[in-house]
C-alpha cells in the first residue's frame, strides 16, 4: 500500500465509510464542484477526446474512410521526417528561437513584476498595470502590421536607422534580425500579461519580514535578493517546468505573418512544417505523427525539469 493511501485510510476509513466521508463532502461542497464542472466539460472534449485522433500518425489516413478505415502504416511518417536532411534545419530553427525566448522573454515578467512590486503610488500601480495587459489582448496581425508600418522601408524606424547609420537596415527581411524582431513583438505583447501570476505570488510575502530587513539596515536591492525572491522562487520554478513543456513550441501563425523570401531559411519551424504539411498539403497522418513526437519530446521536459527540481529541494510540478 502506497502513503497516499495509507494516509487517505487513516483520514477517511475503508471500503463504506470512504464512499460515504467522500459522498459527504461533495454535497457540502456541491457548488464548488458544479463551478469545476464547465472546465471540466472543456478539458474532456478538446483535450482528452481529440486524443484519439492521434491514431492517424501511425496510418495513411483517408477523411472518407476515417480514422477506424484508413489503412494501418506503423512508424511509416515518422520514418519518412527523417529520411529528408532538412529536418534538422527545422529542428534548429525552433531550438533557437526556443532558447532565446527561454533566455529573453520568461525572465521579462518577473522582472516586471518585481518593478510593479517596488511602486509606493497604488493608484499609479494599477494604471501602469492596466496599461501593460492591453497589449496581449491585441492580435497577433495587429502586431505584424504595427512592426510592418515601423520597421518597413517607410516606416521611421528604418529611416532614422538610415539616417544614424548611413546605410538602411533591412529589418523586415533580413535573417539576422528575423528572430529578434520575433523575440521583441512577444516581449512587447505578453510581458504585462505575465506579470499577473507573479504579482499574485508577491501578494503572499509578509511584510514583517520587509520591516525586519529595514530595521537591520538592508536596502532595496537586499531586501529584493534575500526577501522577495526566495518568497517566489517555488512560482518561478513552476512556470519554469511548465515553459519546458513548451519547448518545441514556436507558433505558427506569428511565424508565417512575419515570413517572406528573404527570411525564409530562418523561419521554418516544426510548428510551421506541420501547419503547411496538415492544413496546405492536406497530409493530415504526416503532420500529425510530427506534432505526435513534438509531444512526447515535451512530455519528457517536463518530467525531467520536475526532477531536477526535486534534486535541488524544491517542489516542482507534482
Amino acid at each position: 500500500m502506497s502513503i497516499k493511501a495509507m494516509e487517505r485510510k487513516a483520514l477517511y476509513g475503508s471500503g463504506a465509510k470512504y464512499w460515504r466521508t467522500l459522498f459527504s463532502e461533495v454535497r457540502r461542497d456541491k457548488w464548488l464542484y458544479l463551478l469545476l464542472l464547465p472546465g471540466l466539460v472543456y478539458f474532456v472534449i478538446f483535450k482528452y477526446l481529440p486524443m484519439f485522433g492521434i491514431l492517424i500518425s501511425f496510418e495513411n489516413y483517408n477523411p472518407y474512410t476515417g480514422v477506424l478505415g484508413s489503412a494501418w502504416v506503423g512508424v511509416k511518417w515518422f520514418s519518412y521526417f527523417f529520411s529528408f536532411k532538412t529536418w534538422v534545419d527545422y529542428l534548429i530553427n525552433t531550438l533557437i528561437l526556443s532558447f532565446m525566448n527561454l533566455v529573453l522573454y520568461f525572465p521579462a515578467p518577473i522582472i516586471l513584476a518585481l518593478l510593479l512590486n517596488e511602486m509606493r503610488s497604488l493608484q499609479y500601480k494599477k494604471l501602469l498595470q492596466t496599461l501593460l495587459y492591453v497589449p496581449h489582448f491585441i492580435s497577433i496581425v495587429i502586431v505584424v502590421s504595427i512592426t510592418f508600418v515601423m520597421f518597413g522601408p517607410s516606416g521611421i524606424v528604418y529611416k532614422l536607422t538610415q539616417q544614424l547609420l548611413g546605410t538602411a537596415i533591412n529589418y523586415m527581411g533580413s535573417p539576422n534580425t528575423f528572430r529578434w524582431m520575433i523575440i521583441g513583438q512577444t516581449i512587447w505583447k505578453e510581458t504585462g500579461w505575465g506579470t499577473i501570476i507573479f504579482l499574485a505570488a508577491l501578494t503572499n510575502v509578509d511584510t514583517q519580514l520587509y520591516e525586519a530587513a529595514m530595521v537591520d539596515g538592508a536596502g532595496r536591492l537586499r531586501r529584493l535578493w534575500h526577501i522577495t525572491l526566495p518568497a517566489i522562487r517555488s512560482t518561478i520554478v513552476l512556470m519554469l517546468i511548465l515553459r519546458m513543456g513548451s519547448v518545441l513550441d514556436t507558433g505558427y501563425d506569428h511565424l508565417i505573418l512575419m515570413t517572406n523570401p528573404l527570411n525564409y531559411k530562418v523561419s521554418q519551424t516544426l510548428d510551421v512544417f506541420v501547419y503547411q504539411q496538415g492544413i496546405q498539403a492536406g497530409q493530415f497522418s504526416y503532420a500529425s505523427a510530427i506534432g505526435l513526437m513534438k509531444a512526447v519530446v515535451s512530455v519528457s521536459m517536463v518530467l525531467t525539469s520536475n526532477k531536477i527540481a526535486h534534486l535541488l529541494g524544491e517542489q516542482g510540478l507534482y
